[in-house]
């Protein structure tokens, strides 16, 4: 990775004038996502959601029908809201967690009057048409998983410049920068007049690596209706994933996998919509979320909701 970390010390001298945070100071790196929701970017404290996520009473299928009593039994989340402005969703979308010692499982229940998608190649940009998405934070790092209605993926692994060393811990192969053509990452709004080459958030860039895809997951999708079919409407469409424990390495940040009673993770739930009242595309995209953002940004763990562990079975 040698010629890698020379082009990283061209990058940091290039966009990163040493003065503005002192010469050789240490970047906060995970230290600063305890200070979620301060207000200084993005949303505020009270904005973020809160959810207690129960332990499976069984085993669970992932089939996407989301119909185990575990499920049947799990709280779900209010109605997703507006990302930027934290009102109600056009369409009614809820989430639910829940774990055993070998995964976390993730449901999403998408309201949708005409089930519509059409990529069907993993890797494509599906958060230009209908999607539903889960980011799991892990610090220095963050995963992103969006599927389709037709059960298409876009994943990546985001891994903060200032957490991304020489002799760091993700100094490894899995993550050589030139051997995976990792790109830079500003967030949603990287390419608009200041924040052109380091975007808006106060950490600033992160590296993308596109072609990582998060270890065993499991996911599924059920439409309640026809897809692609506008003669008649449907109810929606429901998202039913697994996420293994064993997989999360890169994300535990030092917690225990499985985790503890009590262990808090950050883990972002939305989806994106395509709408095109008198034919013409609504842009941007509205973008229902479990907590609102206030910026038009997804990629802010700092207001992700907090999912804490319970020992306790669903239903206790």
């Amino acid at each position: 990775m040698k010629n890698f970390w020379k082009l990283v010390l061209v990058i940091v001298l290039c966009v990163s004038p040493l003065s503005a945070a002192g010469a050789g100071q240490p970047g906060n790196g995970a230290r600063d996502l305890q200070q979620a929701g301060t207000g200084s970017y993005g949303c505020s404290a009270p904005d973020i959601a809160h959810y207690v996520a129960r332990r499976a009473a069984g085993p669970i299928t992932i089939d996407g029908r989301l119909d185990e009593p575990s499920w049947q039994m799990a709280e779900k989340s209010p109605r997703f809201v507006d990302m930027v402005t934290g009102t109600p969703g056009f369409y009614d979308t809820r989430a639910a967690v829940l774990w055993d010692d070998q995964n976390l499982y993730v449901g999403l229940w998408l309201e949708e009057p005409y089930v519509e998608a059409h990529l069907t190649r993993n890797g494509s940009l599906i958060f230009q048409e209908n999607d539903a998405e889960v980011f799991i934070d892990g610090g220095d790092a963050y995963s992103e998983f969006e599927v389709n209605a037709l059960g298409t993926t876009y994943q990546v692994f985001f891994i903060w410049r200032d957490a991304y060393k020489q002799g760091g811990v993700f100094d490894v192969p899995e993550f050589d920068g030139l051997a995976n053509h990792a790109l830079t990452f500003g967030g949603d709004y990287d390419r608009t007049d200041k924040s052109f080459w380091t975007g808006t958030h106060p950490r600033g860039l992160r590296w993308a690596f596109l072609n990582w895809e998060f270890p065993g997951l499991e996911k599924a999708v059920h439409v309640e209706g026809k897809i692609n079919d506008s003669s008649a409407p449907d109810k929606g469409w429901a998202v039913e994933l697994a996420f293994p424990w064993k997989g999360m390495k890169w994300l535990a940040a030092g917690r225990s996998l499985p985790p503890r009673a009590g262990d808090i993770w950050r883990i972002f739930f939305g989806r994106f919509e395509l709408l095109k009242p008198g034919g013409v595309e609504l842009n941007p995209h509205p973008a229902w979320v479990m907590s609102r953002h206030a910026v038009y940004d997804t990629h802010i763990p700092e207001c992700f909701p907090y999912i804490q562990m319970s020992n306790k079975t669903v239903g206790q």
